[in-house]
């Protein structure tokens, strides 16, 4: 047999196993992406009280929505918050923390936002030995607007919910990212905020360092309720 006609039995061979075993290119995304996941705030609680673990759920479906993989222990290291404001689908927040080191200043961290969730406006101090953090975000999957301080530029569609500080926010230059592209922070210290497109956003925060104390936010009962302070 002609070597070239063998070589094409076999790849064409190999590539009828990889379907039958569902192992194909899209790896099965075309079927994941038919529907962009729709969420009911009310499920996320009981008794008024947010429920992690539903909260969990969701992410776990954007996750499969996108084709991100789900490693294994994904779920328990997410850390996911309503921010205490009983409405998670409009102001909340879902995080993986890959890597945060204090001694060497360096963290790797992807979060997750479900469709139109925003990212309450905050920003970073210096906290005992950290500095005020520095960061940047790839976007991954989806899209986010990404504000922070600049000539007021808001997209019509960025409507910033009431829950959040009245529906006020003080800064309002965006940069609308999507998957592949990259946005950082203009300066140490600055406010920003993100609001996810309408199939969310997974994004990939890269920083000097994460102190917890060190966080601030705009709206006082966000401090109050979830930072104790």
């Amino acid at each position: 047999m002609n070597p070239l006609i063998a070589t094409t039995y076999l790849v064409s061979a190999i590539s009828l196993a990889l379907l039958s075993a569902g192992c194909s290119h899209h790896d099965g995304r075309d079927q994941a992406r038919s529907s962009v996941p729709a969420f009911d705030n009310a499920s996320f609680y009981k008794d008024g009280k947010f429920d992690v673990e539903k909260g969990k759920d969701a992410v776990i479906a954007l996750m499969k929505y996108h084709g991100y993989p789900v490693y294994p222990g994904m779920r328990q290291a997410l850390w996911v918050s309503d921010y205490g404001t009983g409405q998670f689908t409009r102001l909340g927040l879902a995080a993986r923390m890959w890597k945060n080191n204090e001694a060497d200043r360096y963290m790797l961290m992807d979060m997750f936002l479900l469709p139109g969730q925003m990212l309450p406006e905050h920003w970073h101090l210096a906290a005992g030995d950290n500095p005020s953090k520095r960061e940047g975000w790839l976007v991954r999957y989806g899209s986010a607007h990404i504000v922070g301080e600049g000539e007021p530029n808001l997209a019509p569609e960025v409507v910033v919910p009431k829950c959040h500080n009245g529906g006020e926010v003080t800064v309002k230059h965006e940069v609308f990212a999507k998957a592949g592209e990259f946005a950082a922070l203009n300066r140490e210290g600055a406010h920003h905020w993100q609001l996810a497109g309408p199939e969310g956003a997974i994004v990939n925060e890269v920083a000097n360092v994460h102190s917890e104390p060190g966080v601030r936010h705009l709206d006082p009962a966000i401090n109050k309720n979830f930072l104790g302070n």
